[in-house]
């Protein structure tokens, strides 16, 4: 069974085949890649590299783990499983919506008296 890790803190200048390289040091390697931002094309500084077997991973961990690779430490784990999409709302993720849609605030003039922060908008 295939065994998905999390790399963090990868140097910008770490590419696939380097990352794949340092990790096939520890067990058969199935993926390795490097996730760059879809604008720049720069890293992102983290990547997943896929193992065959469980075992492997779990080696791949102990010794990699918080070990310094490409000039910097890097921090190696289980990827989380990925989920279906959350579904997007306002709020940052500070408990949902609190300040939704615009309206309000800021400097209106002088006449704009009496008008409120409060949208008026029905959904």
């Amino acid at each position: 069974m295939s065994v998905k890790l999390f790399v963090g803190g990868l140097s910008w200048g770490t590419d696939d085949r380097t990352l794949r390289s340092k990790f096939e040091e520890y067990g058969t390697v199935e993926d390795a890649v490097v996730i760059r931002d879809r604008d720049t094309g720069r890293s992102r500084g983290f990547g997943f590299v896929t193992f065959s077997s469980n075992e492997e991973a779990e080696i791949a961990i102990q010794n990699l783990n918080d070990a310094e690779f490409d000039g910097r430490n890097i921090k190696v784990d289980r990827a989380a499983e990925r989920s279906s999409p959350a579904p997007r709302s306002g709020g940052g993720g500070y408990g949902g919506g609190g300040y939704g849609g615009g309206g309000g605030g800021g400097y209106r003039g002088r006449g704009s008296r009496g008008r409120g922060g409060y949208n008026n908008n029905r959904y």
